[in-house]
């Protein structure tokens, strides 16, 4: 059955209002719900509170009272990514920005500004530029990647190890997703604290975010030029020289919106998995017992915490219908991926063990699903598995609820994670790592089964005589090869 829509347009009227004192006092023109302010601050409980009055599918408003539908289902998130007959990303089509409901100012202006790139892209010009950087994306060497993760991860170890404390969001997953995407484009010397630093700061919406992207594109256009130039074999000289032949602004805006959504992302989930492991003694415990491999705990985290709640907006292109609301043709949609994520029709138990299941909308779906995916995942599975490995012992510096967040409406970021352990030597970034059996200290990471050692053991006393014969060490052969085709080496 269809309902009525709610009026996306006209409801300025004060009447609409709730009287004083009502329980719905503070909310918006019409009685809707803010997504932004101090009725906002945890999004999450919003939306569960718009499930609850309205459905799968809510009225809103966004900053400055815009008004927008948030799409919080699973299966009609699904529905309206995988359906561009009936919804774009094209912002153009939008009413709201069309009649000036939407002013140049607005405060998510550079995230709705429609952009000349694949992601507002229709038709044919969606498929010429999407299609160029799938192509790019095809060429990676993810053997490679995997193992310049590793060496990135022991490099970035390396600055602290010897501290006994560290904080892994400012010193870790804020650092790798960025060493390892300039490795990609090929621009490793460009790899440094500023250019992490305006990646963070051009997010924010700061006073200094404009001058942030400003440095951001003049880097990736004079990396451009320079490969029109002289290409290589990076992801940027491909997508110089796809057929699909894009110009050099067309360049540089698509290496900008791949640095920065995968930097984001990747930074978020990282930060995430880790975050769980510190603070969450089962999910550890599945780890060191075997019970979840770093891919799936990953994957878990996909599902429990995407690196981005939501993308906006959606469009749609003619009056339809979904999740029995009618939307009428130019409204405006958010793509849930953090409500959609734990809609109960899909998720009735939120603790139930998600491994192995991919069925989430942490990287959207349909005609714009990421196409860097496969990437983001190596870049957390194997920094966190190389990070574990060199530092067994580590625990959480702070009391859980000390943790800090910045919040937005598209992603919530983990402020800092700090943690101690005791202080570990650096290592050759160069070398292939040596894997000592790992004690049975229950709060030991044992992420990976154990490995001969490459040195000869320190003595040890016998052991007593009902002890259990330990397994023979396994032989170097297929498996060693795994592991290390595994670890990227």
């Amino acid at each position: 059955m269809v309902t009525e829509s709610h009026s996306l347009t006209g409801t300025d009227d004060p009447s609409l209002g709730p009287p004083p004192g009502c329980p719905a006092h503070g909310k918006g023109p019409g009685g809707l719900r803010r997504l932004y302010g101090p009725e906002a601050e945890d999004l999450g409980a919003v939306y569960e509170k718009l499930r609850a009055e309205h459905g799968a599918v809510a009225p809103a408003l966004l900053h400055e009272d815009v008004p927008i539908w948030v799409v919080l289902g699973h299966g009609e998130n699904m529905h309206m990514v995988r359906t561009p007959s009936q919804y774009s990303r094209d912002t153009r089509l939008w009413t709201a920005l069309q009649d000036g409901t939407v002013k140049p100012d607005h405060p998510l202006m550079p995230i709705i500004a429609w952009q000349p790139i694949c992601c507002h892209a229709e038709g044919d010009e969606h498929l010429r530029l999407r299609g160029a950087v799938t192509s790019a994306m095809s060429t990676i060497d993810h053997r490679g990647i995997r193992r310049h993760i590793n060496r990135a991860t022991q490099h970035l170890v390396n600055k602290f190890c010897e501290e006994g404390r560290a904080d892994l969001v400012a010193q870790f997953a804020e650092h790798l997703p960025m060493a390892v995407m300039c490795e990609i484009f090929g621009m490793p010397d460009e790899y440094s604290d500023r250019i992490v630093h305006a990646a963070r700061d051009m997010l924010k919406g700061t006073e200094t975010a404009i001058a942030s992207n400003a440095y951001i594109m003049d880097v990736l256009t004079r990396l451009t030029v320079r490969r029109r130039a002289e290409p290589k074999g990076d992801f940027t000289s491909r997508l110089i020289n796809d057929p699909a032949q894009l110009n050099d602004e067309e360049v540089a805006q698509h290496l900008r919106v791949v640095l920065i959504v995968a930097y984001e992302a990747t930074a978020n989930l990282l930060a995430n998995v880790l975050r769980v492991v510190l603070t969450d003694p089962g999910f550890r415990a599945q780890l060191n017992g075997g019970q979840m491999t770093v891919p799936q705990a990953v994957e878990q985290s996909l599902w429990d915490e995407p690196p981005f709640s939501t993308i906006l907006p959606y469009v749609a292109k003619q009056e339809t219908e979904l999740g029995g609301r009618r939307i009428r043709k130019g409204d405006g949609l958010i793509l849930g991926m953090e409500p959609g994520n734990v809609d109960p029709r899909v998720r009735p138990d939120l603790k139930a063990n998600m491994q192995g299941n991919r069925s989430h909308l942490a990287f959207s779906g349909g005609p714009h699903e990421c196409p860097g995916q496969d990437i983001g995942r190596a870049i957390a599975d194997v920094g966190v598995d190389a990070l574990l490995t060199r530092l067994p012992d580590v625990q959480l510096d702070c009391e859980e609820h000390e943790l800090r967040w910045r919040a937005s409406i598209s992603n919530r970021h983990l402020v800092e994670l700090p943690v101690r352990f005791a202080p570990k030597p650096q290592q050759d970034v160069m070398a292939r790592p040596a894997y000592a059996v790992p004690s049975q200290n229950p709060s030991d990471w044992q992420v990976s089964r154990p490995q001969p050692q490459t040195a000869a053991p320190e003595p040890v006393a016998p052991a007593p005589a009902q002890a259990p014969t330990p397994e023979p060490a396994p032989r170097p052969g297929v498996f060693r090869r795994l592991q290390r085709w595994w670890r990227g080496m």
